[in-house]
């Protein structure tokens, strides 16, 4: 029987490996995306950065076929993507939120299986389990049931089950979420290595420092919405002059009210900590109209610093609320 082909998509770019075309997704009167288009190319690593809630699970759902969208397509290599047939599937490798793994399973068992259902057996399949789990650390520990293994042991052997059909996308949504300091500093170096490898890669978090260590690219989510796409360095430059204003707050700033006068000059907002408050300036700013104004509050210019934006000034600039919001 001749191979199946992918039926021809004529919006896509043929440059791209990856094309999400306006996809959207309601859940009765919840919006969980609004028309969401993205393009990755071969290779890249591309980081979903959002707050929970954001749209980034619904969009991993909707491309691997686990949720059907309301409207909109996804095209790979320039031909339209039909995630409901098990050989057009195979192009993609999911690593869920949640441990998607058999406990009284032993390790290798469980990578035997799923390898088994996407197709391989014999000296290749065992091959490849053998290959795996020495990847992933857990070779001392193949024939043990995987309910005996810690957070992060199952998080890295969900990922190898992920990986055992060598798929040309990997799809990680939220997979160091639980995990300790040690095991999520192995799967950033399985990952990266991986992405070294060829492998294209698509992260999905909602830590910021995760992106910025792991992603060329970001993509920020918010509300169903792709808010903002680039380098760290492009996201950066969305930021008024790329800078802010900051002060100390609970001193004669804020009994005099100054927080509400400086929301005249732009975006005003107290970091995580609430021991600073930074306004982040119009385009039209106007430093002696500022310093005039915090002047007859109290302040003196020795109370204000410039700082260089960060990405979390990025993502509070276009949301106006905090990365962990609900």
């Amino acid at each position: 029987m001749p191979p199946r082909r992918f039926p021809k998509s004529p919006k896509v770019e043929n440059f791209a490996m990856l094309t999400v075309e306006n996809l959207e997704k309601n859940y009765g009167e919840m919006r969980a995306l609004a028309g969401v288009s993205l393009v990755v190319k071969e290779g890249e690593f591309l980081g979903l950065l959002g707050p929970n809630g954001a749209g980034k699970s619904t969009l991993m759902q909707c491309i691997t076929g686990y949720v059907r969208p309301d409207r909109g397509n996804v095209s790979y290599h320039g031909s339209v993507l039909d995630v409901y047939n098990p050989d057009q599937r195979r192009v993609f490798g999911l690593v869920p939120q949640e441990i998607a793994l058999y406990d009284t399973l032993s390790a290798a068992e469980n990578l035997y299986l799923f390898g088994r259902l996407n197709g391989l057996s014999g000296r290749h399949l065992k091959h490849r389990v053998a290959e795996l789990l020495v990847a992933v650390g857990l070779a001392e520990r193949a024939h043990d049931q995987v309910r005996t293994f810690s957070g992060g042991m199952k998080r890295r052997l969900n990922i190898a089950a992920s990986l055992v059909h060598k798929p040309k996308i990997l799809y990680c949504d939220e997979v160091t979420v639980g995990v300790d300091p040690q095991s999520r500093s192995a799967i950033f170096g399985l990952l990266e290595k991986l992405n070294r490898g060829g492998m294209t890669i698509v992260y999905t978090t909602h830590y910021m420092e995760e992106v910025q260590r792991l992603c060329p690219r970001i993509a920020i989510m918010d509300r169903g919405h792709v808010l903002a796409d680039g380098s760290l360095a492009d996201l950066l430059s969305l930021l008024p002059e790329g800078r802010s204003v900051r002060w100390a707050a609970g001193n004669s700033v804020t009994k005099n009210n100054f927080e509400t006068d400086a929301a005249a000059f732009g975006h005003v907002r107290r970091d995580e900590s609430g021991h600073f408050v930074d306004l982040f300036p119009r385009d039209d700013f106007e430093a002696d109209a500022f310093f005039s104004r915090a002047q007859r509050a109290g302040m003196s210019p020795w109370d204000f610093s410039m700082r260089k934006g960060t990405l979390e000034d990025v993502f509070l600039h276009l949301t106006g609320r905090k990365l962990r919001d609900k």
